[in-house]
């Protein structure tokens, strides 16, 4: 007997989780596996647990797709697990159901779409950045510590003042000293 089973997922704990759940329970969810983790981190149990108690003809139900997924890609392989296991997948925000063809289609035309959205942004993002290399900007987050900082933590160092002392003083952390003064003050360290 198939049986309509729900996860629901939010990304903290300040978050609810109860309009997803009462959403699925509306849907006829027999059973509903709740996650609090952000979308980027894999470690789900709560999800891995619903995947296993999922049987061949059940159908997986979320509030909307980006509940499930950590990723298109992520998204992708879960939807072809399901189907290898006979289990449908219906999301209710975007109205999709995987369990039979013209929902697949849709699926599929919809991750189609997202990965060329997301490689149209990738080849913009490239192309910006060349542009502002054209201009002379190099981009990226400015130096941690500028040169009249290292020289002045050059000073600090023929005083013989900690490397500890030096970042405090300076704002910055001791790794980035050492990689902004450079081997030759490692010696002074010892």
């Amino acid at each position: 007997m198939s049986e309509r089973i729900g996860y629901a997922r939010v990304s903290t704990d300040e978050q609810n989780l109860q309009p997803q759940l009462d959403a699925l329970h509306a849907a006829g969810c027999r059973r509903v596996f709740e996650d609090v983790g952000s979308g980027s981190l894999k470690p789900r149990p709560q999800l891995d647990a619903c995947l296993d108690f999922l049987a061949p003809g059940d159908t997986l139900v979320v509030w909307r797709l980006d509940r499930l997924g950590w990723g298109l890609r992520h998204l992708i392989e879960l939807v072809e697990r399901l189907e290898a296991d006979g289990i449908g997948l219906r999301s209710l925000s975007e109205q999709l159901d995987t369990s039979g063809p013209g929902g697949r289609l849709v699926f599929d035309v919809f991750a189609a779409i997202a990965e060329f959205e997301r490689d149209v942004i990738r080849e913009r993002t490239r192309l910006g950045l060349a542009a502002a290399r054209a201009r002379g900007r190099l981009g990226g987050r400015p130096p941690a510590l500028t040169p009249q900082k290292i020289a002045q933590a050059r000073a600090m160092r023929a005083q013989k003042i900690t490397m500890p002392a030096i970042a405090g003083a300076l704002g910055v952390s001791v790794a980035t000293l050492y990689r902004h003064l450079g081997a030759a003050d490692d010696e002074l360290a010892a």
